[in-house]
């Protein structure tokens, strides 16, 4: 067999494109560790305030109010209510199971992260009040796993491109003005809220490839 860099590189992408579902995984987990490493070592000041100074440039009190509404997307009540309605609208059960399931371990999982890393929230430009640890931000991590596992589920199961591209579009913004309606709002670092997408990111890529064989054998057992 004739030794061609072409074929290499067609086998090296082949294989980083069928195991890509871990290397996103691997790649976050690494990117949170580092925020971690330096929010425990007190070693991110500069990039917490770079993040505060973009985020509230030019505050305005309709500004204020756009980022209350956008935070409430995020909150237990809110996705508590969207979670119910989700499963009442899908007919498979285990896909219903799979979207409470989801909510309830990412809450789970940031509560327990909290509670070890237990870093105080910022008090300084407050602008509600908030309770609790601040990193990872629970909003942050938790509207990332339910919103970015619906993504999933429309990329997956929805037949219309046009449906998938808009819902993934305007979920995709919503998390992201989510994460930065904290930090606007004065109740979590940019770190808080990085650390929560990244640990999001990760915890999605293994529950939806646990998912999927799950799924896959039970299909192949019918």
């Amino acid at each position: 067999m004739r030794f061609s860099i072409k074929n290499v590189i067609n086998k090296i992408i082949d294989i980083i494109w069928q195991n890509r579902r871990w290397i996103i995984m691997l790649l976050f987990m690494i990117i949170f560790y580092e925020i971690l490493d330096n929010v425990v070592d007190d070693d991110i000041y500069n990039f917490d305030v770079a993040g505060y100074e973009f985020v509230t440039a030019n505050m305005t009190e309709a500004k204020t109010k756009i980022a209350k509404i956008i935070t409430r997307m995020a909150s237990p009540l809110v996705l508590g209510l969207l979670a119910v309605s989700v499963c009442i609208s899908v007919k498979d059960k285990k896909l219903k199971y799979s979207i409470i399931s989801n909510l309830a371990i990412a809450a789970l999982l940031n509560f327990i992260i909290k509670n070890i890393i237990q870093r105080p929230r910022p008090v300084e430009h407050r602008l509600i009040d908030e309770t609790g640890y601040s990193f990872p931000s629970g909003h942050s991590m938790v509207s990332m796993a339910f919103y970015g596992y619906l993504i999933y589920i429309i990329n997956k199961y929805v037949d219309n491109k046009i449906i998938k591209i808009i819902s993934t579009i305007a979920l995709t913004i919503l998390i992201i003005l989510i994460g930065m309606s904290r930090i606007y709002l004065g109740v979590h670092y940019t770190s808080d809220v990085c650390g929560g997408f990244c640990v999001a990111i990760s915890y999605l890529m293994l529950y939806t490839g646990i998912l999927k064989g799950m799924f896959n054998k039970n299909q192949e057992e019918k």
